[in-house]
This record gives C-alpha cells, structure tokens and sequence, in this order.
C-alpha cells in the first residue's frame, strides 16, 4: 500500500470543512486498488485515524447504500470498517469510516506459515458466511435473471473483441449444460470482491475485510471465484481455509463446486471484456490467470480443482 502525504492547501480547505474531521492533524492519500474513489488517511489529535474517500457526485446514491450496507454489516458484528459520516462538499461527495488497522494479507500472507495462512483463511470464510445473513432486497430481480443477462453480454463482446481463449468453445458448452443450476439460487448479500487483496492482517490472524464499495446481491456461491482467480495463486492454504471455513470445517458438496466451476466458466469472458475495457495493459497477466484456473480444471472436464485435492 502506497501512502503520499496530500498538499497543505486541500487538507485546510477541504478536509477541516468535514466536521468531524475539521480538527484533523494529518491528511495522507491512500493510493491502492482500482476503485475510482480519493482515499486518505485522516489523523487526529487523540491518535485515531479516519479514511476518508472522496467521489463523483453521480455515485452519491451507491455510496450512501454502501454506507447502509456498512451499518448493517456492522450490526452483524463483521469485522470490517465502521461507517461515521457521508455528506457532499465542494460539488463531490465524501464518506468518513473508522480505519481498520492491520497489514495487507495479499503482501504479507507468505510471511506466514502454512498452518497461520490456512487457519487466516478460515477466519475469513466464516466471517463470510456471516454476512450471507444479508438478504437482497424485494426490488433487486432474481439472480439467475440478471447474472444470465450479464453473461450473454459478455460473450457478445467477446465475440467482437479479437482476442480468443484456447477451447472456448469447450467452455461455452460447459456454461450451457450447467446454467439451470442457477435457477432458485438464493439472492443474498455478495461482498463481490473477497480476496487477499481485501483482507486485513494483525499479528499474522485475520482482523477484518474492507472495500465494500463493489457490493452486489446474488448467489453467495459466486464469492469464491475470487479464490480461483487470484487466492489460489497466493496460498493454496488460505484458499483451501477460506472454503473449510465457510463449511464450518466440513467439505462442500458436489453442488458447490459445480457451481463454483460454472461461475469461474463464465468469468472467462467477463475478465477479457472487462480488461480490454478498463486495464488493457493487465492483458498479459490476467489471461495468464485465467489460464491457469482453466489447468486448475482441465478446462471443466472436471470441476474440483486439482489444487485443492
């Protein structure tokens, strides 16, 4: 993580303006992640810290049902970032959180031994499972619907975009003959974005999750693509930690991990788009991702990956 200490003149005119903030000793910018948002770091005079993000005033609404989604969480006991303030100053819109203070799990989970990454990953699953409590709202369309919309999207514009996935074909036709196992799957909370890059360490254990800014509501299943995309390339024993935890130390069955590889299936497509849209120059190291899942599964001739065995 990144830390650049911001210009006197901002944090005077800007930051002070914030209430709860006004009597703030330092302001330090948070450069990490891919998110659009301004974050900094607001020290106080009695040594706490604040993060403050700063964003466009078109995504006012989404950060204050964000700020919802935090309080509840928080009434759930996750451990994550409590939500203080949200307001709009200076024609942007500003969230204030508690800052949840730790380590980056994705830079430091190799300092720990397997057991501490395995026992890190089970704390995050469980505390995953905790949040799948969160019910999506009567509004929000059923899952299959909407995950199904978005999926012929995606291979539309694939199809259009010139670069080609070894036996996508064979891939596609796996997606087809397993799509109807999203039908009445259930329309939960999805954090959308659980991986080490996301999880906070304290003295080599896990002390909470962040970044809730990517929500989203659907099968809760769909979390652990994140564990084949980029988990299981860190720690094999935090991925394999993470799904024992949400299982309660058991095993998932068949269901979940034809699921798991149905969704993984679909995130092929999805990840060129997206990355051909927003961060063409990852090209290189996301396809080498998603290659490596597609060994993971002998490009879903099976559907429990080889790395969890």
């Amino acid at each position: 993580m990144i830390f650049i200490k911001e210009r006197a003149d901002v944090k005077k005119s800007l930051v002070k303006n914030i209430p709860i903030l006004s009597q703030c000793t330092e302001v330090v910018e948070v450069k990490k992640g891919f998110s659009t948002d301004k974050k900094f770091l607001v020290k106080m005079p009695d040594r706490s810290t604040f993060l403050l993000r700063l964003f466009h005033m078109d995504e006012v609404a989404h950060k204050r049902s964000e700020f919802l989604i935090l309080e509840k969480m928080n009434a759930l006991s996750i451990r994550c970032t409590r939500p203080i303030s949200i307001g709009e100053i200076e024609n942007q819109g500003y969230m204030v959180t508690s800052y949840l203070e730790g380590e980056d799990a994705e830079e430091k989970i190799l300092t720990c031994t397997e057991q501490e990454q395995f026992d890190i990953g089970f704390e995050a699953g469980k505390e995953l499972k905790k949040m799948h409590q969160v019910s999506a709202p009567a509004s929000i369309a059923p899952w299959s619907l909407r995950k199904l919309e978005k999926h012929n999207k995606y291979i539309d514009a694939y199809a259009a975009c010139g670069i080609k996935i070894k036996n996508d074909l064979k891939i596609i036709n796996f997606i087809n003959e397993n799509i109807h196992l999203m039908q009445e799957r259930p329309n939960l909370f999805q954090h959308d974005d659980y991986h080490l890059g996301n999880i906070i360490l304290r003295n080599k254990e896990f002390a909470g999750v962040i970044d809730f800014n990517r929500y989203d509501w659907g099968d809760p299943y769909h979390e652990f693509i994140k564990i084949g995309i980029f988990s299981r390339q860190l720690s094999i024993p935090f991925s394999k930690g993470q799904i024992q935890g949400y299982f309660a130390g058991g095993e998932p069955d068949e269901s979940f991990w034809r699921l798991y590889s149905l969704y993984l299936a679909m995130c092929v497509f999805s990840t060129v788009v997206w990355t051909l849209k927003f961060t063409p120059n990852n090209m290189e190291e996301m396809l080498n991702k998603v290659y490596t899942y597609l060994d993971d599964h002998d490009y879903f001739d099976r559907c429990r990956p080889t790395w969890y065995e």
